[in-house]
């Protein structure tokens, strides 16, 4: 019996070398054991953490992407609402430069119809006109000039005039209509929309 192992270290028998102990196994001590428990565990959080680390760089990268599309689609939505803006301003300062030229115009008409205006009428109509012109586009512009060359030089009936104004008015309310919004990005890029033409 007294090759017996003791009872508490039975379970962890390793085979040492054999010359040492005459080809019987030897336990090992406490310490071993304790150093192969340390080393099984620093080597099993190495891994862990190396795997963690690896996992919390792709959510990372992804909190990063989602970031990025977030402030594209902000940014875009703001490109937008300031486009818009300066549309309806546009259109604003189109709309001012048209009524004038219409009251000045209006003016000159009922001079002719009643022989009695202000010499100053005729210069009120060309400043309103070079408005007009600034203002564009070049529709409103050349109808408004077939407007402002009739009433200077006082030829024309009232019915030749009425139908230059009618151009006129015409040809403005064609250019205070809002454009149509400009497509999202994707869809300029043929990304999505199959109505967009292809490049």
């Amino acid at each position: 019996m007294g090759s017996q192992i003791p009872e508490r270290t039975a379970h962890f028998v390793i085979p040492l070398r054999t010359g040492l102990a005459g080809g019987k196994n030897v336990p090992m001590p406490d310490w071993g054991i304790a150093l192969m428990t340390a080393c099984a565990a620093l080597a099993g959080s190495l891994v862990t953490g190396w795997y963690t680390r690896a996992a919390g760089g792709r959510q990372a990268d992804a909190a990063r992407h989602a970031g990025n599309r977030q402030a594209d689609a902000v940014l875009e939505t703001v490109r937008m609402t300031l486009q818009d803006q300066r549309s309806v301003r546009e259109l604003d300062l189109r709309r001012g430069a048209y009524a004038e030229f219409l009251a000045a115009a209006e003016v000159l008409v009922l001079t002719r119809r009643t022989r009695v205006g202000d010499p100053a009428d005729l210069p009120a109509l060309r400043r309103a006109f070079s408005a007009v012109l600034l203002e564009g586009p070049a529709d409103a512009a050349r109808t408004a000039r077939e407007l402002v060359d009739l009433l200077g030089t006082g030829h024309g009936s009232l019915d030749t005039i009425e139908q230059r104004r009618e151009a006129f008015v015409a040809a403005a309310q064609q250019a205070l209509r809002p454009a149509d919004p400009a497509p999202p990005p994707a869809a300029r890029a043929g990304g999505g929309d199959p109505s967009a033409p292809p490049r």
